[in-house]
């Protein structure tokens, strides 16, 4: 069999800054470990990622969320217990164009996901809100404008933690539980800070890199190439100005059948740990 080059496989090339790569020390991209059947979904080269929060150069290599999984084992979450099951996990928004149509997918199959928000487009889209709790999905907490908490002064990240609560509480009457940082960026006084204000923090074990202009076909090799009893399966439901996420958005119809086709049932990631969704 002849396989493709890397920089066929990896679709915005490599290195992609200079002196950084976000996957250095770790596994390749997912792009880079699909099934020969999939080969071809990564035919076609795309743009950099240019905009928008998930920002390349803020993202950690995967292997230091093993590490904090490991310290912290039943408070930094990758992955559930090795049973059919899936949880779907939406970042960033919500917004007033992609989230809602993630959400009539969702609705359409019958699938309930968990959506870590931002508190910034919360209080710009309330009603967005109010549509993922009262169609029961899990509201968890994704900061309130996205900054890397590990580049700011501890003081401010209770307060980007403690006032998305507020504005999610303020909103549907809950307080999250469930606390996912901005790029999965983590240290020991961070994770201590959040565990200190009785949150859980997800990570996952399946990113499906669409914030970073994939197509549709390539989202979907990404996740199913990856996805497995118990994932936890990153994919976005806003982006960065002016962002499209019309590939992610085409993408969930395939994932969602083939894998209940594999014999997987979707919940949430409070079904899946078998912890509340919400602080007392």
């Amino acid at each position: 069999m002849v396989f493709p080059s890397p920089c066929h496989l990896y679709p915005y090339g490599w290195p992609v800054t200079a002196g950084y790569h976000p996957y250095r020390f770790s596994p390749p991209p997912a792009a880079l470990l699909v099934r020969p059947d999939q080969w071809k979904y990564l035919s076609r080269q795309v743009a950099p990622f240019q905009h928008g929060p998930e920002r390349m150069a803020e993202r950690h290599p995967h292997v230091r969320h093993v590490d904090w999984a490991s310290r912290f084992p039943n408070d930094v979450i990758l992955h559930g217990p090795r049973r059919n099951e899936i949880a779907l996990t939406f970042d960033d928004g919500p917004d007033d164009v992609w989230t809602p149509r993630v959400l009539s997918v969702l609705a359409h199959y019958d699938v309930k996901a968990t959506f870590m928000c931002v508190g910034r487009r919360i209080a710009d889209h309330p009603q967005v809100l109010r549509r993922i709790y009262r169609e029961g999905h899990v509201v968890g907490n994704h900061s309130w404008n996205h900054p890397n908490l590990t580049k700011i002064p501890i003081s401010q990240v209770g307060e980007q933690v403690e006032r998305t609560a507020n504005e999610i509480h303020r909103l549907v009457g809950v307080r999250p539980h469930l606390f996912r940082p901005p790029y999965g960026a983590l240290n020991e006084p961070v994770i201590r800070e959040i565990i200190a204000l009785g949150n859980k923090i997800i990570l996952w074990n399946v990113d499906s890199l669409d914030w970073a202009r994939l197509t549709a076909a390539q989202v979907t090799a990404n996740i199913l190439a990856h996805a497995g009893p118990g994932s936890i399966v990153l994919e976005h439901s806003a982006g960065g100005r002016g962002e499209s996420l019309e590939d992610t958005v085409r993408a969930l119809p395939r994932v969602i059948e083939t894998l209940r086709e594999e014999g997987y049932r979707f919940v949430t990631v409070p079904e899946l740990l078998g912890i509340p969704a919400y602080r007392s």
